[in-house]
């Protein structure tokens, strides 16, 4: 009986060692890299330039990375948002579900470190580059002050163990509600993955160290402002729409272009989710909220290097953005009279 387990144990681990010479044959005939430029690209939503640059920089932060298989499995997972296991068993990487996992743990957090996030997601804090995002606002659209535009979006994720309740939103599923701020060219300059899905857009803006700071600049003189919806409130650095104005008078013609400037913060979300894929919302990520930000966080980075790359946008099916760009329901912030917003509006008159 004792011999007969023993051989059992010897057939298996023969058969296991044989699986993984199996794999390291397959991942050697099957190298991503020498797939053609463009099907790279679509695969990856990077070039290959711009992927072994990446590769480099995320070494340091990677102990016991020496190839970059597990660096393209993990953009792969982000840019398909196929499973793990299915993305582990793909031809291009021949994994197992759990080597295929760790990669994603340290790409993900490779991505997520301060080195690294502050590099790539950078709100203007000097006067020369908020007047660099201003020029382009102007240039753009004709809207003066503004440095950016704000607004939240929702990641799907599985129920949390803890505090469930606190990630079920008003469209009935689980998820992060993810504040961000882009510029003219799309570049995400800030995001917070942090508040669960039932937290209100003005609540998690509230929260920001970014409202102090802009309130920081009004109160130093300087007039720059972000756009945001009817869901926050009015102030000196932070425009609103003017809900009900009256046809052909300054107030709606203000609040025309505000929509046309503010739509910005739109189209970059769906760019953003048509890049990577993991973060649309029938693609549910299957981590615990702090995973998912930090998966946020890292298609941001993509996202943004991307941009500066030019990498050219995929493809999305309609029906799969209309799905994922349905929005909830604006609370809308009750007005108050602000000489701020009454002399761009009068301006904006003025110089139309």
């Amino acid at each position: 009986m004792a011999r007969a387990f023993l051989l059992g144990l010897a057939e298996e681990q023969r058969q296991m060692n044989v699986l993984r010479r199996e794999r390291r044959t397959r991942r050697a005939l099957s190298d991503p890299m020498n797939l053609p430029d463009q099907e790279f690209v679509a695969h990856f939503r990077l070039s290959k330039e711009v992927f072994n640059s990446l590769a480099e920089e995320l070494r340091p932060y990677m102990r016991q990375q020496r190839r970059n298989t597990g660096v393209l499995s993990a953009v792969s997972f982000y840019a398909q948002r196929s499973y793990q296991k299915s993305v582990g068993s793909s031809y291009l990487f021949n994994m197992s579900q759990p080597s295929f996992s760790r990669c994603l743990h340290k790409v993900t957090n490779a991505l997520n470190h301060p080195e690294i996030l502050t590099k790539y997601i950078k709100f203007p804090f000097t006067r020369e580059e908020r007047e660099n995002i201003m020029a382009k606002f102007m240039e753009k659209f004709g809207f003066p002050g503004t440095i950016g535009c704000i607004d939240g979006t929702h990641v799907a994720l599985i129920r949390p163990v803890e505090h469930e309740e606190t990630y079920y939103n008003r469209k009935n599923y689980h998820s992060l509600n993810v504040l961000i701020i882009c510029d003219s060219q799309l570049n995400i300059i800030y995001a917070d993955a942090s508040f669960g899905g039932a937290a209100h857009d003005s609540f998690i803006w509230n929260q920001s160290p970014i409202k102090d700071y802009m309130q920081e600049l009004h109160n130093n003189g300087e007039r720059c402002w972000l756009l945001g919806d009817s869901g926050y409130a009015q102030r000196p650095h932070m425009m609103t729409p003017i809900l009900g104005a009256a046809p052909g008078t300054p107030e709606e013609h203000y609040t025309a272009l505000h929509c046309r400037v503010r739509n910005t913060v739109e189209r970059c979300t769906g760019v953003l989710k048509a890049r990577w894929r993991c973060l649309l919302a029938h693609r549910v990520l299957h981590y615990d909220p702090i995973m998912s930000g930090k998966i946020v966080n890292a298609c941001i980075v993509l996202h943004n290097i991307a941009n500066a790359s030019r990498i050219a946008l995929p493809e999305l099916p309609i029906a799969e953005m209309d799905n994922d760009q349905q929005r909830q329901p604006i609370a809308a912030v009750r007005a108050t009279p602000d000489d701020a917003r009454d002399s761009l509006v009068n301006r904006l008159w003025r110089e139309r």
